[in-house]
C-alpha cells in the first residue's frame, strides 16, 4: 500500500515527465532494497507494480533481486570495486540478432543512449539471454532505463536489450569481485553468438540395477540413501571421458625412490626402463570400424571416432619470450572455444615433436609461429596429415602443395575487412587483424579446396583462410594468415579505432574460430565448470561410526577444523548456502542422515565393500578439484583400521603422472585410497608393486563378475587400464610418504563407467559385447566398481605379503596388454622373462 501511495504521489507531482518520474522513485524507494525493472509489458515480474509504461515497455518496481554466488560469471574488473551509497547494481538481458535481421534502435527526437557510456561493466554470463552486471549512478540507471523505454539504448553491436533489474550483491558476491579485481588484469569480453537452433544431444540412460542383483551388480537406491529410484540420471553418459594417454612415460631408478636420507619420500617413481624396447603396437587394426561401432554419432554431436586421446598439440616455434606469449594467447583462445573437460591443451615443443610420437596422440595439432618451419618437421606434419590427422595453421608460414605464402607488408598488423565463408555457405562478415600475408597459388599440382574459405573485401578479394582436404585417409587442413588467436586488447592494435572495429567484430571471431575447429572434428558446445560442493563423511560399518566421531572430537580445533599444508576440512553437522566451499577450505558434513545423490548410491558401495579395513571410512564430493589432496590432513593421524577413502562425481583439477592432466568427467569412477604397508614386508621392499595392483583390481573387478568374464579389459604397464590393445579408459596415480617404518600411500584411480565421450568407457564395451553376442549384461555402475575395485586390491595386498610377486603375477599375465604382441616376437626372449623384467625391477 506504500508503494502504491508514493506511485500516485510521484505521478501526481511529476505529470508527464518519465526521466523525472523514473529518477525521483529510485531515489526515493532504494534504500528499501526494492528491485526496479525496465522491460517488455509481457515479461513484466510477477507481483511487480508498474509505474510507468511507454510503447509496449514498462517501469516497475518489486521484491528485492540478490546474487550471492558469482562462480558462472566472468568477472572483468579494472580495479578494486567498492559499491558506493550512491551506486545501483543492476543485471541488462539481451538477446543476440545476426547481421541483416538485427533492429537498430528506433528513430527519435533525443539521441541514441550507448549502454557503456552510463556504467562500469562488473561481470558476464553468455548464453540465451546475455547477461551483463554492470554498477551506475541513480541518475545514469535512470538514464539507461528511460532509454529503453524510449526504444534509444544500444547495447552493443548485435545486441537487443530486452529487461533491466536492479540487483543487491551479497558480501560475498563483492568480496569475489574485489579479488578477482586484485588478482587478474581486466578483461572485458564481448559476448559470443549463440546458434538460432541449438541442437540437443540424444539422452542415454544406464538401466538401473534392481535389488535382487545385488550380489553382482548393487541393489536398487533407497530414498533418502542416494541414488535416484528407476536409473541413473539421463543424459550423463555423454558427458565425456575419463582419464587418458597424454605422453610417454620416462621412467626412473626404484633406488632413488628408496632412498631415506629424508624421513619422507613423496611421489615415488617406478622401475627403470632404460634397457626395456618400447613394446610394439599396431596402429594399423581397423580402429576407425572400431571405433564407430562403439561410438556411434548422435545428431548435432561430433564424437571421437579416431581411438586417439583427446589431446590439442600447440607448436610455437622456438622457447622465445615471444613464442610463449604466442602459446598462452592461443590456449586462452582455444580454452573459450572447445570444452577443456574434453579436451586437453599442450605445448608441443621442438624438440618434443621431432622425436616423440605424438601423431598417435592427438586429434588436432595447431601451428602457430612465424618462424619457418624447419625441413625434417614440415615432414613430419606432412606425414601426420597424410595418415588422416587435422591441421590448423594461425599466421604460419606452413602450407601444402599448389599454394605458397605471398607477403604483403601493406596488410601486416592492420585491421582488414573479411568475408568469411563457412560450411553451410552461410558468410560472416567481420573485422580482423591481418598478419600481412596471403595465400596463392604455387608450386606443385594444385589441391582442391574444401567449403571454409575466407578473403579480404578488397579489390584483390586476398585469400586468407583456406581449407585443405588432403590425402586419402580424412587428413585436412585449415590455414589462416588472420590473427583469430589474438583478443582485440593486444599490444599489436594500436590506435583506438582498430581496437573499437576488432571490439565490435569479437563476437564473431570465435564464431568463425568454432567453425573451423568444428569443421575439423572438435566439439565446441559450451561447458560451465561445475561449482565445488561440500563433502560428506560416511562409514560403510556401523561399529566405525562411533569410533570415528570420538576421534574427531579430539583432532578438530576449538571451530572443529582440521588444517594441513594443502587445505582445510571444517567438520559441520549439517550443510546451509551460507557455508562456503573453495579450494582451500571444504566443509564435511558428518550427519548422515542428510546425504543424498543421484550419481552414488551410498547403500550399494556398502553391499559390494567386503574389506577388512580399506575403504571404510567415506569422504564424499559431488564435484571437488581433486581427490588427492582431501586426504592431506588425516592420512597421518587417522588410525589404520579406518580405512580412508575420498570419492567423487566431478573434479575439476584432476591430475595425472607429472604434469599431466587427468579429464574427470561425471561417469568416470574416481577415487583416492589411503593404504598403510609397513617398510618391513614384501610389499614395503617392492613398493612400486602398487601401482600394478591397483590397475589390476579395476580389471579382475569387472572380469570377475559372472557373465563379464569375457569383457576385453586389461592392463597396461606401468599403470594404465585399457579396452584391448586400441583405447585408454582408466589409469592410476601413486603418492607415497614414508613415516618411520610405514609407507602412507595415496592411490588415485578413475576410470569410465559410463562417460562414452570423447573415447570410450565400460558400459560401451558391455554393449557391444551384447550386440556381438546377443547376451544381456547389464550395465555398471561406478560405485558398484569403486567397492568391487577396493575389495580385490585388498586381496591381492594380503597374497602379495603371504605370497611375494609370485602370488599375483599369474593374474596381472591374464589380462596383461602385451601379453599376445610379445608370443609373436623372438626377440623378446619369452612373455615370463618381459613381464618379471618389467615388474621386478624394482
Amino acid at each position: 500500500m506504500l508503494i502504491t501511495l508514493c506511485y500516485l504521489y510521484l505521478w501526481a507531482r511529476w505529470g508527464h515527465g518519465p526521466a523525472a518520474l523514473v529518477r525521483t522513485t529510485v531515489q526515493q524507494l532504494r534504500a528499501s532494497r526494492c528491485s526496479f525493472t525496465f522491460c517488455r509489458a509481457t515479461a513484466q515480474p510477477r507481483g511487480a507494480r508498474v509505474c510507468l509504461s511507454r510503447g509496449g515497455r514498462v517501469f516497475c518496481v518489486g521484491e528485492s533481486q540478490s546474487i550471492d554466488d558469482l562462480n558462472k560469471w566472468a568477472l572483468f574488473l579494472v580495479s578494486p570495486f567498492i559499491l558506493e551509497a550512491e551506486h545501483i547494481a543492476f543485471v541488462t538481458e539481451s538477446i543476440w540478432v545476426q547481421g541483416d535481421t538485427l533492429q537498430r534502435p528506433s528513430s527519435s527526437s533525443e539521441t541514441i543512449v550507448k549502454w557503456s557510456d552510463c556504467c562500469l561493466p562488473l561481470a558476464c554470463r553468455p548464453g540465451d539471454p546475455y547477461q551483463l552486471i554492470a554498477r551506475a549512478s541513480v541518475d545514469d540507471f535512470s538514464k539507461l532505463g528511460v532509454a529503453f523505454l524510449e526504444d534509444r539504448l544500444q547495447v552493443a553491436n548485435g545486441l537487443i536489450p530486452q529487461k533491466i533489474v536492479s540487483v543487491h550483491l551479497h558480501d560475498s558476491a563483492l568480496k569475489e569481485l574485489k579479488d578477482q579485481a586484485s588478482d587478474t588484469p581486466a578483461q572485458l569480453l564481448e559476448p559470443q553468438p549463440e546458434p538460432s537452433v541449438e541442437g540437443k544431444p540424444e539422452l542415454e540412460a544406464m538401466e538401473h540395477v534392481g535389488r535382487e542383483d545385488h550380489q553382482v551388480l548393487g541393489s536398487a537406491p533407497t530414498p533418502g540413501q542416494g541414488g535416484a529410484p528407476g536409473g541413473e540420471p539421463a543424459g550423463e553418459s555423454d558427458r565425456g571421458v575419463g582419464s587418458v594417454e597424454h605422453c610417454h612415460l620416462h621412467l626412473s631408478s626404484c633406488h632413488e625412490c628408496l632412498e631415506l636420507e629424508n624421513s619422507t619420500i613423496e611421489s615415488v617413481k617406478f622401475a627403470s626402463a632404460e634397457d626395456i624396447p618400447d613394446l610394439p603396437y599396431d596402429y594399423s587394426s581397423g580402429l576407425e570400424g572400431i571405433a564407430h561401432d562403439l561410438c556411434p554419432k548422435r545428431e548435432q554431436r561430433r564424437v571421437n571416432l579416431t581411438g586417439k586421446a583427446p589431446n590439442i598439440l600447440l607448436y610455437v616455434g622456438s622457447d622465445s619470450q615471444d613464442a610463449l606469449d604466442r602459446l598462452q594467447q592461443v590456449q586462452s583462445a582455444l580454452a573459450d572455444c572447445v570444452d577443456t573437460n574434453c579436451y586437453t591443451l599442450y605445448h608441443l615443443p621442438l624438440e618434443s615433436a621431432l622425436r616423440d610420437p605424438w601423431p598417435d596422440n592427438c586429434l588436432l595439432v595447431v601451428i602457430a609461429t612465424r618462424e619457418s618451419i624447419p625441413e625434417d618437421l614440415s615432414r613430419r606434419f606432412m606425414a601426420y596429415l597424410s595418415q588422416g590427422g587435422k591441421v590448423l595453421g594461425l599466421s604460419s608460414p606452413f602450407t601444402l602443395a599448389g599454394f605458397q605464402v605471398t607477403r604483403k607488408a601493406a596488410l601486416q598488423d592492420t585491421v582488414q575487412s573479411l568475408v568469411f565463408c563457412k560450411a553451410d555457405w552461410s558468410q560472416v562478415r567481420l573485422s580482423v587483424l591481418s598478419s600481412g600475408c596471403v595465400y596463392e597459388g604455387g608450386p606443385g599440382e594444385p589441391l582442391s579446396l574444401g567449403k571454409l574459405q575466407g578473403h579480404l573485401d578488397n579489390k584483390d578479394e586476398d585469400r586468407l583462410i583456406v581449407q585443405v582436404p588432403f590425402g586419402t585417409r580424412g587428413g585436412e587442413a585449415v590455414l589462416c594468415q588472420v590473427h583469430l588467436e589474438l583478443p582485440p586488447s593486444s599490444p599489436v592494435v594500436q590506435t583506438q579505432e582498430d581496437f573499437n572495429l576488432l571490439k565490435s567484430s569479437n563476437f564473431r571471431r570465435y564464431e568463425v574460430l568454432k567453425e573451423i575447429l568444428t569443421t575439423l572434428g572438435l566439439s565446441c558446445d559450451a561447458k560451465h565448470v561445475p561449482a565445488l560442493t561440500p563433502l560428506y563423511l560416511l562409514s560403510a560399518a556401523e561399529e566405525i561410526r562411533d569410533p570415528l566421531m570420538q576421534w574427531l572430537g579430539k583432532h578438530v580445533d576449538a571451530e572443529g577444523v582440521i588444517k594441513s599444508s594443502k587445505l582445510s576440512l571444517k567438520f559441520v553437522s549439517s550443510y546451509t548456502s551460507e557455508i562456503e566451499v573453495t579450494p582451500s577450505a571444504i566443509p564435511v558434513v558428518t550427519d548422515i542422515e542428510t546425504f543424498s545423490s543421484e550419481n552414488f548410491n551410498f547403500e550399494i558401495y556398502q553391499q559390494n565393500l567386503q574389506t577388512k579395513k580399506l575403504g571404510k571410512v567415506i569422504l564424499f564430493a559431488e564435484v571437488t578439484t581433486t581427490t588427492m589432496s582431501l586426504l592431506d590432513g588425516l592420512m597421518f593421524e587417522m588410525p589404520q583400521e579406518m580405512g580412508l577413502i575420498a570419492i567423487a562425481v566431478h573434479q575439476t583439477q584432476g591430475k595425472g603422472r607429472g604434469r599431466n592432466a587427468w579429464l574427470s568427467p561425471v561417469g568416470c569412477a574416481l577415487s583416492t585410497l589411503l593404504v598403510s604397508i609397513p617398510l618391513r614386508s614384501q610389499l614395503g621392499q617392492r613398493i612400486p608393486f602398487v601401482q600394478h595392483l591397483m590397475s589390476l583390481a579395476v580389471v579382475e573387478a569387472v572380469r570377475s563378475i559372472p557373465g563379464y568374464q569375457d569383457i576385453n579389459l586389461r592392463v597396461k604397464w606401468p599403470n594404465d587400464i585399457y579396452y584391448s590393445d586400441l583405447m585408454k579408459l582408466g589409469g592410476v596415480l601413486v603418492n607415497s610418504t614414508l613415516m618411520g617404518e610405514t609407507f602412507h600411500i595415496l592411490i588415485g584411480c578413475g576410470f569410465n563407467v559410463t562417460n562414452s565421450n570423447p573415447t570410450i568407457c565400460i558400459n560401451d564395451l558391455i554393449t557391444e559385447y551384447n550386440k556381438q553376442h546377443g547376451a544381456e549384461l547389464k550395465p555398471l555402475r561406478a560405485d558398484y566398481l569403486i567397492a568391487r575395485s577396493v575389495t580385490v586390491l585388498e586381496k591381492l595386498i594380503d597374497t602379495f605379503q603371504d605370497e611375494g610377486p609370485n602370488g599375483v603375477l599369474p593374474l596381472y599375465y591374464k589380462y596383461w596388454l602385451h601379453r599376445f604382441e610379445i608370443l609373436q616376437n623372438k626377440n623378446w626372449g619369452g612373455t615370463e622373462s618381459v613381464l618379471l623384467k618389467l615388474l621386478t625391477r624394482m
